[in-house]
């Protein structure tokens, strides 16, 4: 299991690995400055493109600047792998599915335009 802490910043769900704050954005985003966090993220993501905390976080912090497309493609990848259980500060075990569903359904509603 992956030692997760999680926090809410501006409605936004967001997992952060303990001991890796500053490379996953997580300083930047309670800051609340997501053009940071997610330049963050995304150098951290070239290193380890596969872990759900980051494409999370990084999901987060694109739904907070309007890169809602980019923000449901990564939420999208993480529900196409394999849940990880994340556990929370409270003592509750999250599934990375449940935090990318809950991310998906804070996103705007797509709308057709024909």
């Amino acid at each position: 299991m992956r030692n997760l802490v999680l926090t809410m910043a501006a409605g936004t769900m967001l997992a952060t690995p303990v001991l890796a704050a500053d490379r996953t954005g997580y300083q930047a985003i309670a800051a609340g400055d997501f053009v940071t966090a997610a330049k963050r993220i995304e150098a951290e993501r070239r290193i380890f493109p596969d872990r759900p905390e980051l494409m999370l976080n990084l999901a987060a912090a694109y739904t907070r600047i309007g890169r809602s497309a980019e923000a449901r493609a990564l939420y999208d990848t993480v529900l196409e792998r394999p849940a990880v259980a994340m556990d929370m500060p409270s003592g509750a075990v999250v599934s990375s599915h449940d935090v990318a569903a809950r991310g998906l359904a804070r996103l705007p509603m797509r709308v057709a335009t024909r």
